[in-house]
C-alpha cells in the first residue's frame, strides 16, 4: 500500500492549501458545513460548493444532496450520493488513493455526498496527460471496472500540482447490470501488473467477510447484490489478468469530457 497523498484543497478558491489525507477526511466527516458557495455549473444534479469548518480546518467541499438527484430508470432513485462515498470506501480499502475523501452525511439541504474539493487545473484531464501519468492510470481503469463506471469522462480526471490524478464523480457506480462506460481503453486486453492483482486477492477475499473493514465500509451504502456483483467483477479480473475489453454494449460516455 503506497502512502496516503496530501490533499491539495482550497479555504477558499484563491487559497489553496495542502492538508494531511486524514485530517480532511476526519473534517468532513465531523465538521460544520457552514457556507454554500454556489451551485456548481453544468452538472446532471444539484451540486454545491461549500465550506466545512472543523477545529483549526478549513477547506472546501463539494456537496451532492440526495433531494436533488434526478430520477433515473436504470439506477435506484436516492442513490448517487450513496455510490460516490461507496466508491471512495472500496478506493480506500483498497489503498488506491485516487478519489478524494467523500463521506456520506447531513448537509445543509438534507444527508448528501461530501466530498473533498481538488485543487486543480480544469484545462489538464485525461487528454491530455503525458507518459508520466500512465502509472497512475492503470489502477484508475482497474478501478472503473470493479466499480462498473458508467460515466468516466476525460473531465473527470483531475491533476493537482504534485502531478496526483484523481477520478471524481462516481455517482453511476455499482450497478448490477454490466454499464461500463470510459473513455479508457488503453489498456484493453494487456496484462495487469503484479501489485494491481495482489490487491484485486485481497480485496476479494474481504468481500466474502462480512466483518472485514472493506464489507463494513460498503454495507451501509450499497444493497448486498451489488457488493456480491462487485465481487464477481473482481473475480473476473483476476481470472482473465488482463485490462478489460470494451463492450457489450455502449461503452463510451458521451460528452467524452
Amino acid at each position: 500500500m503506497k502512502p496516503k497523498p496530501a490533499i491539495r484543497t482550497a479555504r477558499q478558491l484563491e487559497n489553496p492549501i495542502c492538508l494531511p489525507y486524514d485530517t480532511v477526511t476526519a473534517a468532513l466527516r465531523q465538521g460544520t458545513i457552514d457556507t454554500e458557495h454556489g451551485l456548481m455549473r453544468f452538472g446532471s444534479n444539484y451540486t454545491f460548493l461549500v465550506s466545512v469548518q472543523h477545529e483549526d480546518v478549513e477547506l472546501l467541499a463539494i456537496y451532492k444532496p440526495r433531494i436533488g438527484e434526478r430520477p433515473l430508470w436504470d439506477f435506484p432513485d436516492g442513490t448517487l450520493c450513496q455510490r460516490e462515498a461507496a466508491a471512495w470506501a472500496l478506493a480506500d480499502a483498497l489503498g488506491w488513493w485516487l478519489v478524494p475523501p467523500t463521506v456520506l452525511r447531513e448537509g445543509t439541504r438534507g444527508e448528501g455526498s461530501l466530498q473533498a474539493f481538488i485543487d486543480h487545473d480544469p484545462q489538464r484531464h485525461y487528454f491530455n496527460f503525458e507518459d508520466k501519468h500512465e502509472p497512475q492510470l492503470h489502477y484508475l481503469v482497474v478501478f472503473d471496472a470493479i466499480t462498473n463506471n458508467a460515466d468516466r469522462k476525460g473531465g473527470h480526471c483531475l491533476l493537482d500540482a504534485d502531478d496526483h490524478i484523481w477520478g471524481i464523480d462516481h455517482g453511476l457506480t455499482f450497478n448490477t447490470a454490466h454499464k461500463l462506460r470510459t473513455v479508457i481503453w488503453d489498456y484493453a486486453g494487456e496484462p495487469l501488473p503484479a501489485d494491481i492483482v495482489a490487491d484485486l486477492e485481497g480485496l476479494c477475499g474481504q468481500l466474502d467477510e462480512s466483518q472485514s473493514p472493506a464489507y463494513r465500509a460498503l454495507h451501509p451504502l450499497l444493497s448486498r447484490n451489488e457488493i456480491r456483483a462487485t465481487q464477481t467483477r473482481v473475480k473476473r479480473l483476476l481470472q482473465a489478468k488482463t485490462y478489460p475489453m470494451p463492450g457489450p454494449g455502449p461503452n463510451r460516455p458521451w460528452p467524452a469530457l
